[in-house]
Protein backbone atom coordinates (compact mmCIF):
# COMPACT_ATOMS: atom_id res chain seq x y z
CA UNK A 1 0.00 0.00 0.00
CA UNK A 2 2.19 2.81 -1.28
CA UNK A 3 0.43 5.40 0.48
CA UNK A 4 1.53 6.61 3.96
CA UNK A 5 0.21 4.80 6.80
CA UNK A 6 1.52 5.82 10.03
CA UNK A 7 -0.27 6.11 13.48
CA UNK A 8 -2.62 3.39 15.20
CA UNK A 9 -5.65 5.36 13.66
CA UNK A 10 -4.10 3.76 10.37
CA UNK A 11 -2.26 0.08 10.34
CA UNK A 12 0.31 -1.70 12.85
CA UNK A 13 3.56 -3.10 11.34
CA UNK A 14 3.77 -6.08 12.53
CA UNK A 15 5.79 -9.16 11.09
CA UNK A 16 3.98 -12.32 10.99
CA UNK A 17 3.96 -15.12 13.71
CA UNK A 18 5.88 -17.97 12.83
CA UNK A 19 4.12 -21.41 11.36
CA UNK A 20 5.63 -24.40 12.93
CA UNK A 21 7.20 -26.94 10.45
CA UNK A 22 5.07 -25.58 7.55
CA UNK A 23 5.40 -27.79 4.31
CA UNK A 24 3.54 -27.09 0.69
CA UNK A 25 0.19 -27.98 -0.22
CA UNK A 26 0.26 -25.95 -3.52
CA UNK A 27 1.27 -23.32 -5.38
CA UNK A 28 0.28 -21.37 -9.00
CA UNK A 29 2.51 -21.51 -11.76
CA UNK A 30 0.78 -18.53 -13.44
CA UNK A 31 0.91 -16.54 -10.38
CA UNK A 32 4.57 -17.17 -9.25
CA UNK A 33 5.92 -16.25 -13.05
CA UNK A 34 3.43 -12.99 -12.98
CA UNK A 35 5.50 -12.33 -9.40
CA UNK A 36 8.40 -13.20 -10.82
CA UNK A 37 9.28 -16.45 -8.60
CA UNK A 38 10.74 -18.86 -10.90
CA UNK A 39 9.97 -22.75 -10.30
CA UNK A 40 11.40 -25.54 -10.48
CA UNK A 41 10.53 -29.11 -12.50
CA UNK A 42 9.05 -29.64 -9.44
CA UNK A 43 6.40 -26.67 -9.88
CA UNK A 44 8.26 -25.12 -6.23
CA UNK A 45 9.95 -22.36 -5.78
CA UNK A 46 13.46 -22.56 -6.66
CA UNK A 47 14.20 -20.48 -4.34
CA UNK A 48 13.56 -22.84 -0.79
CA UNK A 49 13.75 -20.00 1.47
CA UNK A 50 9.84 -19.15 -0.58
CA UNK A 51 8.17 -21.69 1.92
CA UNK A 52 9.49 -20.12 5.22
CA UNK A 53 8.56 -16.78 3.44
CA UNK A 54 5.01 -17.74 2.37
CA UNK A 55 4.36 -19.43 5.84
CA UNK A 56 5.34 -16.52 7.56
CA UNK A 57 8.25 -18.13 9.00
CA UNK A 58 11.61 -15.94 9.43
CA UNK A 59 14.23 -15.68 6.66
CA UNK A 60 16.66 -13.68 5.05
CA UNK A 61 14.77 -13.57 1.71
CA UNK A 62 11.64 -12.20 3.59
CA UNK A 63 13.89 -9.53 5.45
CA UNK A 64 15.42 -7.94 1.86
CA UNK A 65 12.36 -8.31 0.20
CA UNK A 66 10.17 -7.12 2.65
CA UNK A 67 11.55 -5.06 5.61
CA UNK A 68 8.13 -4.04 6.77
CA UNK A 69 5.00 -6.17 6.75
CA UNK A 70 1.83 -4.21 8.47
CA UNK A 71 -1.72 -5.06 8.86
CA UNK A 72 -4.11 -1.90 8.26
CA UNK A 73 -7.07 -0.92 10.01
CA UNK A 74 -10.57 -0.70 7.88
CA UNK A 75 -14.36 -0.06 9.46
CA UNK A 76 -17.24 -1.26 7.83
CA UNK A 77 -20.92 -2.00 7.75
CA UNK A 78 -21.63 -6.16 7.96
CA UNK A 79 -24.93 -7.17 7.46
CA UNK A 80 -26.44 -3.39 7.02
CA UNK A 81 -25.04 -2.57 10.05
CA UNK A 82 -22.15 -0.23 10.92
CA UNK A 83 -19.94 -2.48 12.94
CA UNK A 84 -16.90 0.34 13.80
CA UNK A 85 -13.79 -0.40 13.47
CA UNK A 86 -12.87 -3.70 11.80
CA UNK A 87 -9.00 -4.58 10.09
CA UNK A 88 -6.60 -7.30 9.04
CA UNK A 89 -6.93 -9.33 11.84
CA UNK A 90 -5.40 -12.49 10.25
CA UNK A 91 -4.22 -10.90 7.41
CA UNK A 92 -0.07 -9.34 6.97
CA UNK A 93 0.69 -7.83 3.87
CA UNK A 94 4.21 -8.06 3.43
CA UNK A 95 5.16 -5.66 0.79
CA UNK A 96 4.65 -5.47 -2.70
CA UNK A 97 6.36 -7.89 -5.32
CA UNK A 98 6.22 -6.96 -9.30
CA UNK A 99 3.68 -4.28 -8.91
CA UNK A 100 1.49 -6.51 -6.82
CA UNK A 101 0.62 -6.44 -3.00
CA UNK A 102 1.03 -9.74 -1.75
CA UNK A 103 -0.53 -11.27 1.30
CA UNK A 104 -0.78 -13.49 3.96
CA UNK A 105 -3.90 -14.92 5.18
CA UNK A 106 -3.75 -16.81 8.49
CA UNK A 107 -0.30 -15.37 9.57
CA UNK A 108 -0.96 -14.38 13.16
CA UNK A 109 -2.76 -12.03 15.20
CA UNK A 110 -2.18 -8.31 15.17
CA UNK A 111 -4.65 -5.23 16.55
CA UNK A 112 -7.17 -6.17 14.64
CA UNK A 113 -8.04 -9.82 15.44
CA UNK A 114 -10.76 -8.76 18.09
CA UNK A 115 -11.48 -11.91 19.68
CA UNK A 116 -9.83 -14.31 16.89
CA UNK A 117 -6.32 -15.95 16.67
CA UNK A 118 -5.27 -14.51 13.84
CA UNK A 119 -5.13 -18.38 12.22
CA UNK A 120 -6.87 -19.44 8.71
CA UNK A 121 -7.38 -23.26 8.90
CA UNK A 122 -6.87 -25.86 6.10
CA UNK A 123 -10.42 -26.12 4.79
CA UNK A 124 -11.28 -22.63 3.91
CA UNK A 125 -7.58 -21.78 2.55
CA UNK A 126 -7.91 -24.61 0.37
CA UNK A 127 -11.25 -23.25 -1.01
CA UNK A 128 -9.79 -19.64 -1.26
CA UNK A 129 -6.66 -20.90 -2.62
CA UNK A 130 -8.87 -23.01 -5.29
CA UNK A 131 -11.46 -20.41 -6.01
CA UNK A 132 -8.97 -17.30 -6.54
CA UNK A 133 -7.36 -18.58 -9.42
CA UNK A 134 -10.94 -20.32 -10.64
CA UNK A 135 -12.51 -17.20 -10.61
CA UNK A 136 -9.19 -15.50 -12.67
CA UNK A 137 -9.00 -18.15 -15.22
CA UNK A 138 -13.04 -17.15 -15.79
CA UNK A 139 -12.17 -13.55 -16.33
CA UNK A 140 -13.71 -12.05 -13.27
CA UNK A 141 -11.64 -9.76 -11.59
CA UNK A 142 -10.60 -11.25 -8.42
CA UNK A 143 -7.14 -11.18 -6.08
CA UNK A 144 -5.21 -13.80 -7.08
CA UNK A 145 -3.59 -16.52 -4.85
CA UNK A 146 -0.01 -17.84 -5.29
CA UNK A 147 0.42 -20.41 -2.71
CA UNK A 148 -1.27 -22.57 0.09
CA UNK A 149 1.19 -23.88 2.83
CA UNK A 150 -0.07 -26.18 5.48
CA UNK A 151 0.98 -26.91 9.23
CA UNK A 152 -0.32 -29.47 11.53
CA UNK A 153 -0.28 -26.51 14.40
CA UNK A 154 -4.17 -27.38 15.78
CA UNK A 155 -6.65 -24.23 15.48
CA UNK A 156 -10.06 -24.64 17.32
CA UNK A 157 -13.36 -23.85 15.26
CA UNK A 158 -15.95 -25.60 16.10
CA UNK A 159 -13.68 -28.67 16.22
CA UNK A 160 -9.60 -28.74 16.14
CA UNK A 161 -9.39 -28.32 12.46
CA UNK A 162 -5.31 -27.66 11.44
CA UNK A 163 -3.52 -24.35 10.35
CA UNK A 164 -2.83 -22.83 6.73
CA UNK A 165 -1.54 -19.71 5.14
CA UNK A 166 -2.56 -18.69 1.84
CA UNK A 167 -0.78 -16.30 0.32
CA UNK A 168 -2.83 -13.74 -1.81
CA UNK A 169 -2.08 -10.58 -4.04
CA UNK A 170 -3.44 -7.96 -5.94
CA UNK A 171 -2.29 -4.53 -7.34
CA UNK A 172 -3.94 -3.33 -3.87
CA UNK A 173 -6.32 -4.44 -1.14
CA UNK A 174 -7.54 -0.85 -0.53
CA UNK A 175 -11.36 -1.99 0.53
CA UNK A 176 -14.46 0.66 0.54
CA UNK A 177 -14.14 -0.13 4.73
CA UNK A 178 -10.54 1.87 4.60
CA UNK A 179 -12.61 5.38 2.97
CA UNK A 180 -15.13 4.45 5.37
CA UNK A 181 -12.70 3.93 8.62
CA UNK A 182 -10.99 7.62 7.54
CA UNK A 183 -14.23 9.28 6.90
CA UNK A 184 -15.94 7.92 10.27
CA UNK A 185 -12.72 8.87 12.60
CA UNK A 186 -12.78 12.37 10.81
CA UNK A 187 -9.29 11.77 9.03
CA UNK A 188 -10.17 13.77 6.45
CA UNK A 189 -6.21 14.50 5.59
CA UNK A 190 -5.79 10.65 5.11
CA UNK A 191 -9.29 10.12 3.22
CA UNK A 192 -7.73 12.57 0.48
CA UNK A 193 -4.43 10.89 0.55
CA UNK A 194 -6.26 7.63 -0.27
CA UNK A 195 -8.31 8.78 -3.01
CA UNK A 196 -5.35 10.55 -4.56
CA UNK A 197 -3.16 7.15 -4.51
CA UNK A 198 -5.79 5.74 -6.08
CA UNK A 199 -6.14 7.80 -9.06
CA UNK A 200 -2.49 7.95 -9.11
CA UNK A 201 -2.09 4.37 -9.20
CA UNK A 202 -5.13 2.83 -10.42
CA UNK A 203 -7.56 5.01 -11.66
CA UNK A 204 -5.72 7.31 -13.82
CA UNK A 205 -8.17 8.44 -15.97
CA UNK A 206 -9.52 10.33 -13.36
CA UNK A 207 -6.59 12.66 -13.35
CA UNK A 208 -7.82 15.02 -16.31
CA UNK A 209 -11.66 15.84 -14.73
CA UNK A 210 -12.37 19.06 -13.38
CA UNK A 211 -13.50 16.94 -10.29
CA UNK A 212 -11.22 13.87 -9.71
CA UNK A 213 -12.84 12.41 -6.37
CA UNK A 214 -16.35 12.39 -7.83
CA UNK A 215 -14.80 10.40 -10.90
CA UNK A 216 -12.91 8.40 -9.28
CA UNK A 217 -16.11 7.89 -7.27
CA UNK A 218 -17.83 6.90 -10.71
CA UNK A 219 -15.04 4.60 -11.72
CA UNK A 220 -15.20 3.04 -8.44
CA UNK A 221 -19.02 1.95 -8.68
CA UNK A 222 -18.92 1.09 -12.32
CA UNK A 223 -16.27 -1.25 -11.59
CA UNK A 224 -17.75 -3.25 -9.12
CA UNK A 225 -21.04 -2.81 -10.95
CA UNK A 226 -19.28 -4.58 -13.87
CA UNK A 227 -17.95 -7.59 -11.38
CA UNK A 228 -21.28 -8.42 -10.15
CA UNK A 229 -22.76 -8.73 -13.19
CA UNK A 230 -20.01 -11.12 -14.55
CA UNK A 231 -20.64 -12.89 -11.10
CA UNK A 232 -24.56 -13.21 -11.62
CA UNK A 233 -23.48 -14.86 -15.56
CA UNK A 234 -21.42 -18.03 -13.75
CA UNK A 235 -23.80 -18.25 -10.82
CA UNK A 236 -21.36 -17.22 -8.37
CA UNK A 237 -22.48 -16.10 -4.61
CA UNK A 238 -20.16 -14.56 -3.06
CA UNK A 239 -21.91 -15.12 0.98
CA UNK A 240 -20.51 -12.01 2.56
CA UNK A 241 -20.66 -8.87 0.96
CA UNK A 242 -20.01 -6.28 3.66
CA UNK A 243 -18.54 -3.16 2.68
CA UNK A 244 -15.81 -3.77 4.15
CA UNK A 245 -15.30 -7.05 1.73
CA UNK A 246 -15.79 -4.77 -1.08
CA UNK A 247 -12.67 -3.73 -3.05
CA UNK A 248 -11.50 -0.05 -4.34
CA UNK A 249 -10.43 -1.90 -7.70
CA UNK A 250 -13.85 -4.11 -8.29
CA UNK A 251 -12.50 -7.02 -7.60
CA UNK A 252 -13.67 -10.24 -6.18
CA UNK A 253 -11.93 -10.61 -2.73
CA UNK A 254 -12.47 -12.10 0.43
CA UNK A 255 -13.28 -16.03 0.10
CA UNK A 256 -15.46 -17.27 2.47
CA UNK A 257 -18.95 -19.00 2.19
CA UNK A 258 -19.03 -18.57 -1.43
CA UNK A 259 -20.66 -20.91 -3.65
CA UNK A 260 -21.30 -21.62 -7.28
CA UNK A 261 -25.20 -22.64 -8.42
CA UNK A 262 -25.85 -26.23 -9.06
CA UNK A 263 -29.56 -26.43 -9.03
CA UNK A 264 -30.56 -23.42 -9.93
CA UNK A 265 -32.30 -21.49 -6.87
CA UNK A 266 -32.00 -17.65 -8.09
CA UNK A 267 -32.86 -16.82 -4.30
CA UNK A 268 -29.99 -19.36 -2.80
CA UNK A 269 -28.13 -18.44 0.03
CA UNK A 270 -24.45 -19.63 0.64
CA UNK A 271 -23.74 -18.57 4.29
CA UNK A 272 -25.97 -20.85 6.77
CA UNK A 273 -25.43 -17.62 9.28
CA UNK A 274 -27.49 -15.19 6.64
CA UNK A 275 -30.72 -15.68 7.92
CA UNK A 276 -32.14 -13.21 6.37
CA UNK A 277 -31.23 -14.06 3.02
CA UNK A 278 -29.58 -10.66 2.72
CA UNK A 279 -26.78 -12.03 0.71
CA UNK A 280 -28.42 -14.21 -1.75
CA UNK A 281 -27.86 -14.34 -5.33
CA UNK A 282 -30.73 -12.89 -6.96
CA UNK A 283 -30.15 -9.59 -4.08
CA UNK A 284 -25.88 -9.19 -5.35
CA UNK A 285 -26.61 -6.36 -7.64
CA UNK A 286 -29.10 -4.35 -5.30
CA UNK A 287 -26.24 -5.33 -2.07
CA UNK A 288 -23.18 -4.11 -4.46
CA UNK A 289 -25.47 -0.76 -4.97
CA UNK A 290 -25.84 -0.39 -1.62
CA UNK A 291 -21.98 -0.89 -0.77
CA UNK A 292 -21.68 1.92 -3.19
CA UNK A 293 -23.78 4.26 -1.09
CA UNK A 294 -21.41 3.36 2.15
CA UNK A 295 -18.63 4.44 -0.61
CA UNK A 296 -20.85 7.93 -1.32
CA UNK A 297 -21.13 8.56 2.31
CA UNK A 298 -17.54 7.97 3.24
CA UNK A 299 -16.56 10.12 0.22
CA UNK A 300 -18.61 13.12 0.48
CA UNK A 301 -15.59 15.18 2.52
CA UNK A 302 -13.37 15.19 -1.11
CA UNK A 303 -16.58 16.00 -3.15
CA UNK A 304 -17.56 19.17 -0.74
CA UNK A 305 -13.92 20.66 -1.93
CA UNK A 306 -14.40 20.37 -5.61
CA UNK A 307 -18.60 20.71 -5.80
CA UNK A 308 -17.99 24.76 -5.67
CA UNK A 309 -21.14 25.69 -3.42
CA UNK A 310 -23.32 22.79 -4.68
CA UNK A 311 -24.34 20.01 -2.32
CA UNK A 312 -21.80 17.28 -2.43
CA UNK A 313 -24.68 14.44 -1.07
CA UNK A 314 -26.62 15.35 -3.75
CA UNK A 315 -23.52 15.46 -6.20
CA UNK A 316 -22.68 11.78 -5.11
CA UNK A 317 -26.78 10.44 -4.85
CA UNK A 318 -26.84 11.53 -8.76
CA UNK A 319 -23.67 10.11 -9.51
CA UNK A 320 -24.58 6.51 -7.39
CA UNK A 321 -27.73 6.33 -9.75
CA UNK A 322 -25.17 5.42 -12.57
CA UNK A 323 -24.78 1.93 -10.69
CA UNK A 324 -27.98 0.36 -11.91
CA UNK A 325 -27.72 0.86 -15.62
CA UNK A 326 -23.95 0.25 -15.99
CA UNK A 327 -24.93 -3.42 -14.15
CA UNK A 328 -27.78 -3.62 -16.35
CA UNK A 329 -26.24 -3.38 -19.61
CA UNK A 330 -23.34 -5.47 -18.75
CA UNK A 331 -25.30 -8.35 -17.56
CA UNK A 332 -27.49 -7.95 -20.33
CA UNK A 333 -24.05 -8.14 -22.66
CA UNK A 334 -23.13 -11.35 -21.01
CA UNK A 335 -26.20 -13.20 -21.19
CA UNK A 336 -26.70 -12.27 -24.92
CA UNK A 337 -23.09 -13.64 -25.10
CA UNK A 338 -24.27 -17.18 -23.34
CA UNK A 339 -26.83 -17.49 -25.48
CA UNK A 340 -24.75 -16.76 -28.43
CA UNK A 341 -26.36 -13.79 -29.42
CA UNK A 342 -24.43 -11.00 -31.34
CA UNK A 343 -27.08 -9.06 -32.92
CA UNK A 344 -29.01 -6.91 -30.14
CA UNK A 345 -33.52 -7.23 -30.34
CA UNK A 346 -35.77 -5.96 -27.88
CA UNK A 347 -37.24 -9.30 -26.88
CA UNK A 348 -33.42 -10.67 -25.82
CA UNK A 349 -33.82 -9.58 -21.87
CA UNK A 350 -37.36 -11.71 -21.58
CA UNK A 351 -36.10 -14.65 -23.44
CA UNK A 352 -32.71 -14.67 -20.86
CA UNK A 353 -34.89 -14.30 -17.71
CA UNK A 354 -37.79 -16.80 -18.68
CA UNK A 355 -34.57 -19.00 -19.17
CA UNK A 356 -33.57 -18.25 -15.55
CA UNK A 357 -36.82 -18.73 -14.41
CA UNK A 358 -37.33 -21.91 -16.22
CA UNK A 359 -34.26 -23.17 -14.66
CA UNK A 360 -35.29 -21.64 -10.98
CA UNK A 361 -38.74 -23.73 -11.54
CA UNK A 362 -37.02 -27.11 -12.30
CA UNK A 363 -33.59 -26.74 -10.53
CA UNK A 364 -31.57 -27.36 -13.57
CA UNK A 365 -28.48 -27.08 -13.14
CA UNK A 366 -26.94 -23.29 -13.95
CA UNK A 367 -23.48 -24.75 -15.50
CA UNK A 368 -24.56 -27.58 -17.12
CA UNK A 369 -27.76 -25.45 -19.05
CA UNK A 370 -26.12 -22.89 -20.34
CA UNK A 371 -22.85 -24.87 -21.67
CA UNK A 372 -25.02 -27.27 -23.54
CA UNK A 373 -26.91 -24.61 -24.92
CA UNK A 374 -24.29 -24.39 -27.78
CA UNK A 375 -25.50 -27.74 -28.78
CA UNK A 376 -28.88 -26.37 -30.20
CA UNK A 377 -29.41 -25.33 -34.00
CA UNK A 378 -31.43 -23.20 -35.85
CA UNK A 379 -33.34 -25.73 -37.58
CA UNK A 380 -33.53 -28.70 -35.70
CA UNK A 381 -36.83 -29.53 -34.05
CA UNK A 382 -35.37 -32.35 -31.43
CA UNK A 383 -32.61 -31.58 -28.80
CA UNK A 384 -31.65 -33.21 -25.62
CA UNK A 385 -31.11 -29.75 -24.32
CA UNK A 386 -34.65 -30.09 -22.55
CA UNK A 387 -33.79 -33.70 -20.74
CA UNK A 388 -32.42 -31.40 -18.29
CA UNK A 389 -35.99 -30.04 -16.91
CA UNK A 390 -38.14 -31.96 -15.23
CA UNK A 391 -40.99 -29.86 -17.18
CA UNK A 392 -40.08 -30.77 -20.65
CA UNK A 393 -43.08 -28.69 -22.22
CA UNK A 394 -42.36 -25.91 -21.09
CA UNK A 395 -38.55 -26.04 -21.88
CA UNK A 396 -40.07 -26.91 -25.77
CA UNK A 397 -41.70 -23.91 -25.35
CA UNK A 398 -38.50 -21.37 -24.37
CA UNK A 399 -36.43 -23.54 -27.25
CA UNK A 400 -38.84 -23.00 -29.96
CA UNK A 401 -38.89 -18.93 -28.64
CA UNK A 402 -34.90 -19.48 -28.26
CA UNK A 403 -34.62 -20.80 -32.08
CA UNK A 404 -36.64 -17.96 -33.95
CA UNK A 405 -34.40 -15.60 -31.77
CA UNK A 406 -31.63 -17.52 -34.02
CA UNK A 407 -33.05 -17.16 -37.47
CA UNK A 408 -31.94 -13.62 -36.70
CA UNK A 409 -28.33 -14.28 -36.23
CA UNK A 410 -26.37 -14.54 -39.61
CA UNK A 411 -23.26 -16.78 -38.01
CA UNK A 412 -23.56 -20.67 -38.32
CA UNK A 413 -24.72 -23.17 -36.00
CA UNK A 414 -20.90 -23.86 -36.02
CA UNK A 415 -19.77 -20.64 -34.91
CA UNK A 416 -21.59 -19.53 -32.23
CA UNK A 417 -21.11 -22.61 -30.69
CA UNK A 418 -17.25 -22.00 -30.75
CA UNK A 419 -18.18 -18.89 -29.09
CA UNK A 420 -20.53 -19.88 -26.52
CA UNK A 421 -18.25 -22.04 -25.63
CA UNK A 422 -16.08 -19.21 -24.76
CA UNK A 423 -18.55 -17.75 -23.03
CA UNK A 424 -20.02 -20.19 -20.61
CA UNK A 425 -17.77 -22.44 -18.69
CA UNK A 426 -17.80 -26.52 -18.59
CA UNK A 427 -15.80 -27.08 -15.47
CA UNK A 428 -16.71 -24.31 -11.99
CA UNK A 429 -15.21 -24.86 -7.99
CA UNK A 430 -18.84 -26.71 -7.57
CA UNK A 431 -18.78 -27.19 -3.40
CA UNK A 432 -18.88 -30.93 -3.30
CA UNK A 433 -15.98 -31.05 -5.56
CA UNK A 434 -14.07 -28.47 -2.84
CA UNK A 435 -15.23 -30.58 -0.20
CA UNK A 436 -13.82 -33.57 -1.54
CA UNK A 437 -10.22 -31.98 -1.74
CA UNK A 438 -10.66 -30.99 1.89
CA UNK A 439 -11.64 -34.18 3.16
CA UNK A 440 -8.46 -35.92 1.36
CA UNK A 441 -6.31 -33.31 2.13
CA UNK A 442 -7.13 -33.91 6.32
CA UNK A 443 -5.69 -37.03 5.32
CA UNK A 444 -2.29 -35.71 3.89
CA UNK A 445 -3.06 -36.37 0.64
CA UNK A 446 -3.08 -33.37 -1.93
CA UNK A 447 -3.66 -34.62 -4.84
CA UNK A 448 -6.92 -33.32 -5.45
CA UNK A 449 -6.34 -30.33 -4.54
CA UNK A 450 -3.85 -30.11 -7.37
CA UNK A 451 -6.24 -32.02 -9.54
CA UNK A 452 -8.81 -29.30 -9.27
CA UNK A 453 -6.32 -26.66 -9.75
CA UNK A 454 -5.11 -27.99 -13.16
CA UNK A 455 -8.71 -29.09 -14.28
CA UNK A 456 -10.42 -24.99 -13.08
CA UNK A 457 -6.93 -23.73 -15.29
CA UNK A 458 -9.13 -23.83 -18.57
CA UNK A 459 -12.86 -24.24 -17.36
CA UNK A 460 -14.09 -23.56 -21.40
CA UNK A 461 -12.08 -26.18 -22.67
CA UNK A 462 -14.00 -30.01 -23.04
CA UNK A 463 -11.15 -31.96 -20.96
CA UNK A 464 -13.12 -35.09 -21.53
CA UNK A 465 -10.48 -37.33 -19.35
CA UNK A 466 -12.14 -35.10 -16.31
CA UNK A 467 -16.05 -35.44 -17.27
CA UNK A 468 -17.15 -36.33 -14.10
CA UNK A 469 -15.89 -32.70 -12.35
CA UNK A 470 -18.17 -30.87 -14.64
CA UNK A 471 -21.32 -32.91 -13.39
CA UNK A 472 -24.07 -31.42 -10.99
CA UNK A 473 -23.42 -33.40 -7.42
CA UNK A 474 -26.08 -35.95 -6.17
CA UNK A 475 -28.17 -35.45 -3.18
CA UNK A 476 -25.90 -36.60 -1.06
CA UNK A 477 -23.05 -34.91 -2.31
CA UNK A 478 -24.85 -31.64 -1.62
CA UNK A 479 -22.65 -29.21 0.55
CA UNK A 480 -25.05 -26.35 1.94
CA UNK A 481 -23.50 -25.94 5.50
CA UNK A 482 -20.74 -23.20 4.79
CA UNK A 483 -20.22 -20.00 7.35
CA UNK A 484 -17.68 -17.17 7.92
CA UNK A 485 -15.79 -19.63 10.45
CA UNK A 486 -12.22 -19.97 8.65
Amino acid sequence: MAFSLIGDDTCQFIAPTPLPDPYWIAVSPEAAELLGIPLGSNHLPQDPDWLAVLAGNPAELGQRLFPNPMATAYSGHQFGHWAGQLGDGRAILLGELNHQELQLKGAGMTRYSRMGDGRAVLRSSIREFLCSEAMHALGIPTTRALSLVGSKQPVRRETIETAAVCSRFAPSFIRIGHFEHYAANGLHARLQELAAYLIEAHYPECQSSTTPYLALFKAISARNARCVAQWQSVGFCHGVLNSDNISALGLTMDYGPFGFLDHTALDHICNHTDSGGRYAYHRQPKIMHWNMACLANAMVPLVEKESSGEDAADILRTALSAFPPEYEAKWLALFRGKLGLQIEAPEDMELIEALLQLMHANRADFTNVFRSLSAVEKKDTLSNWRDQFLDRDAADVWLMQYRMRLIQESNSDVERAARMKQMNPKFILRNHLAQRAIEMAEQDDFSEVNRLQRILRRPFDDQPEFERYASAPLPDEVVSDLSCSS
